[in-house]
C-alpha cells in the first residue's frame, strides 16, 4: 500500500488531470485534484476520439459508455470545395490495430463527467473544486501547489509529485519559467454550430470533412447533435464583427446554399497556437496536456495527445512512487512525449494547415494527387491512417529511451 505521504498533487480537472487521477487511484495512489470551476461547462471544444485513445480509456470502463453518447465515424474525407471528394479515408483498415477503427464524434465534457463519476465511486481522490492553480515550488522532498481560492485568499498544498494539467496559460509552467515555444496562429478560427444536417445537402459527404479551397478552406464536423463548421478568418477583425449574425449567415450560405437559413446555435471565434513547452518535466513537477503543448485543432490531436501524456506519465511515476523505477524513469517521460509532439502532433497538424491554405493551383493538385494516390494503395492507406489516428506515433515511443 501507497503511504499518504506520496500523495500526487493535480492542477485541472479536464480531461488529461482526469484521465491522469484515474490511472493513479487505479494503482492505490492517493490523489488530490484541484479545479477552479465547479460546475461542468457543457461546451464545444474538443470532439474527436481517437482510436488509440478510445484503447486507453477502456481500463476505467468509459470507451463504450462514450460510444452509446457518440457518433462512430468510421469514415472521414478530403474535399475540394468545387471538385468534391478528393480522398475518403477507411478507419476499418485499422480493424486489426485497434480495438476501435474508426474516429467518435463526442463532446468531451460527456468524457469528464463519466471520469468524475468513476472518481466518486472509488477511494484515493480527493477533488477540490474553487480552487485555482496559481503557482508551485519544490524541494528534494515533494511539491507544494499553491492556490486561489473564491474568496481570493491563497493556500499551500503539499504532495510528492505535481502534474500540471492547468491549461494553455498554465501558472504552474509559468512559476517555473519553462519556455512555452512556437507560434500564434495568424487567422482566427471562428466555430460555428447548427442543426442544419450538411449530408442531407451535400453528395458523398463524411462526418468529418476536411474542405480544401484557394479561397477559404473549411472543416465540417457532425456531433451527436449538430453540425460544427470551422472557418479561417481575418485577425483585424474583432470579434463583434467576426460573429455578426448577418456575416456569419453569409458565410454559411456561401459554403453550402440553405434556403431555410441556418439557425447558428453556438459560435466562438480564438485565436490558436503552435507551442510546445522547452521541458514536460522540471524536478518533480510534470505539465501534460495543453500546459505542454497546443496546436491547431485540423487533425484532432489536442485532447488526444494530452491525454496520452496522462497515461504515459502515470505509468511511470505510479513504478516510480512503489519502489520499482528510477525516479530517473521520468525523464523519459519528457523525452518521449516531447518528440511525439514535435515530430508527429505539431508536424501533422502545421502540415494539414499547409495543405488547406494552400493557393497555388500546382501544389494543389499535387497534395490532392498524392491522397488520391495513397487511398488507392492498400498500404500507403494503413499507412496514413496508422499516423493519423496517432497509433504510429504511439509504437514509435518505444525507441525513445
Amino acid at each position: 500500500m501507497v503511504a499518504d505521504k506520496e500523495r500526487v498533487l493535480i492542477a485541472g480537472a479536464g480531461p488529461v488531470g482526469l484521465v491522469a487521477a484515474c490511472a493513479l487511484a487505479e494503482a492505490g495512489i492517493p490523489v488530490t485534484i484541484v479545479e477552479q470551476s465547479r460546475e461542468l461547462p457543457k461546451d464545444l471544444r474538443a470532439s474527436t476520439f481517437h482510436p488509440p485513445t478510445l484503447d486507453m480509456l477502456e481500463r476505467f470502463g468509459v470507451s463504450g459508455r462514450l460510444v452509446e453518447q457518440g457518433l462512430v465515424c468510421p469514415q472521414w474525407q478530403f474535399r475540394d470545395r468545387s471538385e468534391g471528394v478528393v480522398a475518403t479515408f477507411d478507419l476499418g483498415l485499422l480493424s486489426n490495430d485497434t480495438n476501435h477503427p474508426y474516429r467518435l464524434q463526442c463532446e468531451q465534457w460527456k468524457l469528464t463527467e463519466l471520469l468524475r463519476g468513476w472518481i466518486e465511486e472509488r477511494d484515493f481522490v480527493d477533488l477540490v473544486y474553487e480552487a485555482e492553480a496559481v503557482g508551485a515550488r519544490q524541494d528534494d522532498a515533494g511539491a507544494t501547489l499553491m492556490v486561489r481560492r473564491s474568496d481570493g485568499s491563497v493556500e499551500e498544498m503539499r504532495g510528492s509529485y505535481l502534474i500540471a494539467a492547468d491549461g494553455a496559460r498554465s501558472a504552474i509552467r509559468k512559476s517555473l519559467d519553462i519556455p512555452f515555444e512556437g507560434m500564434t496562429i495568424p487567422e482566427i478560427f471562428l466555430s460555428m454550430s447548427t442543426h442544419f444536417d450538411f449530408a442531407q445537402a451535400i453528395p458523398d459527404l463524411a462526418p468529418i470533412a476536411y474542405v480544401t479551397d484557394p479561397n477559404e478552406w473549411a472543416v465540417l464536423l457532425r456531433t451527436p447533435s449538430l453540425w460544427r463548421v470551422l472557418l479561417p478568418t481575418d485577425p483585424n477583425q474583432t470579434e463583434e464583427q467576426i460573429k455578426d449574425p448577418e456575416t456569419m449567415q453569409a458565410r454559411l450560405q456561401a459554403l453550402c446554399p440553405n434556403d431555410a437559413g441556418y439557425d447558428i446555435v453556438h459560435a466562438t471565434a480564438y485565436r490558436v497556437n503552435q507551442r510546445v513547452a522547452a521541458n514536460f518535466a522540471s524536478g518533480r513537477i510534470f505539465l501534460a496536456g495543453d500546459s505542454a503543448h497546443v496546436n491547431n485543432p485540423l487533425g484532432g490531436m489536442g485532447m488526444n495527445g494530452g491525454i496520452h501524456d496522462a497515461i504515459n506519465l502515470t505509468e511511470k511515476l505510479t513504478k516510480v512512487i512503489k519502489g520499482e523505477a528510477p525516479f530517473e524513469l521520468m525523464g523519459r517521460y519528457e523525452r518521449q512525449r516531447r518528440k511525439v509532439t514535435l515530430e508527429a502532433v505539431q508536424a501533422q497538424t502545421l502540415r494539414n494547415r499547409q495543405m488547406m491554405n494552400e493557393t497555388d493551383p500546382a501544389q494543389r493538385r499535387a497534395y490532392h494527387d498524392e491522397l488520391r494516390s495513397i487511398v488507392a494503395d492498400p498500404r500507403k492507406h494503413r499507412d496514413f491512417l496508422l499516423k493519423s489516428s496517432m497509433i504510429q506515433s504511439l509504437r514509435d515511443l518505444e525507441a525513445v529511451a
